[in-house]
């Protein structure tokens, strides 16, 4: 990758970023783009990890224009580029943004895992789609059914470790009324409420929803189920 990624119609927040050469982050206030904002600010509290931020309006379409289609040709956000490296290097979809920013700030395996047989894709690509069925499979392992203890968290030994699974994850479930669910659809998981709540209390992840990424944060509570689509891509 080179410079030659940047055109004119570059935001001069993304250009100027490469001058520090620190991490970026594009990205709008959806469940895709709140994964990363979560992560990244999990890893400020504990290493202090810097960052810049670009927030751009996906409802404009910019993600299709030339500039964006430069770093991302897929056309979504979140958009990471890390420029420590000899030249921009951006990294796209947010499964391979986390495991990046794992890789690169997370040296301790806070959030991550060291044994493989406890390093889980499980959660982070299984739990993606808003059904009933994988609510009940998310509420089967927080209530311990077939292990016999409840776990707090998605993935990791006994009761779990917080980690990128539940920052997968937690964006997407959390939004349950507007994916079409009643109050008494989910009265069948009592563990999975109480975890989404869990996740909401951390600061980290209060900020990820906050002012500082709040281009869309009325558009998403105002939005319907029928919607939702346009918004979250």
């Amino acid at each position: 990758m080179s410079t030659s990624l940047y055109t004119p119609e570059t935001p001069a927040t993304v250009r100027e970023a490469q001058i520090a050469q620190g991490l970026h982050l594009i990205t709008q206030s959806t469940p895709n783009g709140q994964k990363v904002q979560i992560l990244l600010e999990e890893l400020k509290d504990v290493y202090n990890t810097q960052w810049t931020t670009t927030l751009v309006d996906i409802r404009t379409n910019v993600q299709k224009s030339d500039w964006f289609l430069r770093l991302n040709p897929n056309g979504r956000i979140p958009i990471i580029i890390d420029n420590t490296q000899s030249a921009p290097f951006p990294v796209m979809e947010t499964s391979a943004e986390l495991l990046y920013l794992l890789k690169v700030a997370d040296q301790d395996d806070v959030f991550g895992f060291r044994d493989e047989l406890e390093r889980s894709q499980y959660a982070i690509s299984r739990f993606r789609t808003e059904t009933l069925r994988n609510f009940n499979v998310l509420e089967i392992r927080l209530s311990g059914k077939y292990t016999g203890e409840p776990s707090e968290y998605l993935a990791g030994k006994g009761r779990g470790k917080y980690s990128v699974a539940d920052m997968s994850a937690w964006p997407w479930v959390k939004a349950w009324k507007f994916s079409g669910f009643r109050e008494e659809d989910m009265e069948a998981f009592p563990h999975l409420m109480k975890w989404v709540d869990r996740i909401a209390e951390r600061e980290a992840v209060q900020r990820a929803l906050g002012e500082k990424y709040a281009t869309t944060v009325e558009v998403v509570k105002q939005a319907g189920a029928g919607n939702l689509k346009g918004i979250f891509e």
